[in-house]
């Protein structure tokens, strides 16, 4: 049987106390840095502003990135590429710009 350990994990700078499965422990700091990436990426483009609306967006791609994956037997970066690109398009009409 598996025990759990608390970890502390930082997101967006903030600093969040889990439990986590020894076993699962890799996974979800994996995880923790790939949302951390995603966030900063789009934090970084400008285009987005306040932290909840950069967090959904970075939830929402990588939501398509995963449904993509598990109904596309044959992967074609191209085409996920072009679907990213079509769904940061629509969030750009959607969403108000940074005033510079």
């Amino acid at each position: 049987m598996s025990g759990e350990r608390s970890i502390t994990v930082k997101i967006l700078g903030c600093e969040f106390p889990m439990s986590c499965a020894i076993e699962e422990r890799e996974g979800l700091l994996f995880a923790v840095s790939y949302l951390d990436e995603k966030i900063q990426q789009i934090k970084n483009e400008g285009k987005i502003v306040g932290n909840e609306r950069i967090v959904i967006v970075a939830a929402l791609q990588i939501a398509h990135e995963l449904l993509t994956l598990r109904s596309v037997e044959s992967f074609d970066m191209s085409e996920f590429k072009r679907r990213i690109q079509l769904i940061e398009s629509k969030l750009d009409e959607l969403l108000p710009r940074k005033e510079s």
